[in-house]
């Protein structure tokens, strides 16, 4: 691309996905070397959080970047994958950065790296972190794509990481040893910083990685804990203090209160408070943090940030009569998230509920079993549909797979096989009822077609 340079976004990453076709050896090397020639370092200008983990790390992102964002702090945030746009990968105070800005820094990388081969993924990870520095944001949030020590993210040093669920998925590339898969993502932390762990039962590979670099934990249940409260309201109680009557999270769930706790308190953790001066000369903690001039956090911001997520294609409600739902879920633990969101939906629909009508599409490389049977119970009728994944035709799959997986659930599984997530989405939308209700899930791609369908209508 050196030559005949093209301005075209599409161009790009058509690009980047046809470079490398050999297996590319994982290591932080090459993109080190990459963001030396950029005139960046892992020690980055400004603060970062990093956030690792199974499940929770998008929502994670988007809950901290919109608390940021409401308390007048600049934050720049980097996710993947994206559902609709590659745009929404990078984000400056929650808006995706431009076609020409992306283009901007796609060339410089590209002039930037001489002989030195870089994958889809780490042009994205550069072009995120040279995007941050030009825009001077105030604190990075960086979203892990892949588990944690050799993810090209971790060339940045993070103040604070953040660890979420940890589950099995990945396993071509982190195997299928959960403790193993822990290493993998406490990689993250740092020698004298911070880590947040979000579970109640973090792996012991994570305490023991820990210890041995002498990171300081903030864990769930021991350092903080957060109890849910009557009216979609509830408290998070930390070392430093007790945040009273907030609002649940505007994302559907309540495992985003745990989400969120986590996020609040890696801003804790990040941003400290400061002593402030009282009138009679004394000193008391000051519920707030400055970064910029009087850009500050207070429970407030808190409170409006966590109203204002905005992140889609988690549990979200895209319409009603017949009601829809779409979900990136696509591994056993975030199917039995799933599957309990679902059930919540019921006892509140009550006597007015109607079917559940699922539509399915998969990855190849996933546990496609232990997601369908962890769903089944819910589900009145499947409508399964193929996947297909550009420059990866091995992750594929084809119609008649995804249908065959189906179909082995069990032996009288009501089930309507489609070729494509747009086909599957149809004819569920004609079946259902008023009171029915539609969950499409199974993976980024799956949503995406779906909600480029539905919005469609």
């Amino acid at each position: 691309m050196t030559k005949n340079l093209s301005k075209n976004l599409d161009d790009w990453l058509n690009w980047q996905q046809s470079l490398n076709p050999k297996e590319i050896d994982l290591g932080l090397d090459r993109v080190s070397r990459v963001l030396s020639q950029l005139n960046l370092s892992g020690d980055f200008f400004c603060p970062v959080i990093s956030v690792a983990g199974t499940n929770g790390k998008g929502s994670t992102v988007a809950i901290i970047e919109s608390i940021l964002h409401q308390s007048a702090i600049s934050v720049g945030c980097y996710t993947s994958p994206h559902l609709l746009k590659y745009n929404e990968r990078i984000r400056i105070n929650q808006q995706p950065v431009s076609d020409q800005v992306l283009c901007e820094a796609f060339e410089v990388i590209d002039q930037a790296r001489g002989d030195i081969e870089l994958t889809y993924f780490e042009f994205g990870t550069l072009a995120a972190l040279l995007i941050f520095n030009t825009f001077n944001v105030e604190v990075a949030v960086l979203e892990v794509g892949l588990g944690g020590r050799l993810d090209a993210v971790n060339v940045i040093n993070a103040d604070v990481a953040i660890i979420s669920s940890i589950s099995i998925d990945h396993t071509d590339w982190l195997g299928d040893d959960i403790e193993g898969i822990a290493r993998e993502k406490a990689g993250i932390m740092r020698g004298g910083k911070t880590a947040v762990l979000a579970s109640v039962a973090p792996q012991q590979a994570l305490l023991d990685y820990a210890h041995q670099l002498n990171t300081s934990l903030i864990c769930l249940g021991k350092d903080y804990l957060y109890q849910g409260l009557a009216g979609a309201r509830w408290q998070l109680k930390g070392s430093a203090r007790v945040l009273h009557d907030l609002p649940a999270p505007v994302l559907q769930g309540h495992f985003q209160m745990q989400n969120a706790a986590a996020a609040i308190m890696a801003l804790e953790a990040l941003l400290p408070e400061r002593p402030a001066q009282r009138q009679d000369g004394a000193t008391h903690p000051q519920p707030s943090t400055e970064v910029g001039a009087g850009a500050k956090i207070t429970r407030e911001s808190i409170a409006r940030g966590l109203q204002q997520i905005q992140l889609q294609g988690r549990f979200q409600i895209i319409s009603h009569s017949p009601q829809v739902v779409v979900d990136v879920a696509h591994n056993e633990a975030s199917a039995k998230m799933l599957r309990e969101q679902l059930r919540e939906l019921s006892v509140a629909a009550g006597k007015a509920r109607g079917r559940t009508l699922a539509v399915v599409a998969m990855l190849s490389d996933k546990a496609i079993a232990e997601v369908l049977e962890a769903l089944n119970p819910e589900i009145n009728q499947w409508f399964s549909a193929g996947l297909s994944v550009t420059g990866s035709q091995r992750r594929a799959m084809q119609p008649k797979n995804m249908a065959q997986a189906v179909r082995e659930l069990h032996a009288d599984v009501r089930l309507t096989a489609c070729e494509t997530v747009r086909e599957a989405c149809e004819k569920a939308r004609m079946l259902a009822q008023d009171n029915d209700r539609i969950i499409v899930f199974g993976s980024f791609y799956t949503v995406a077609e779906a909600l480029v369908f539905f919005n469609s209508m």
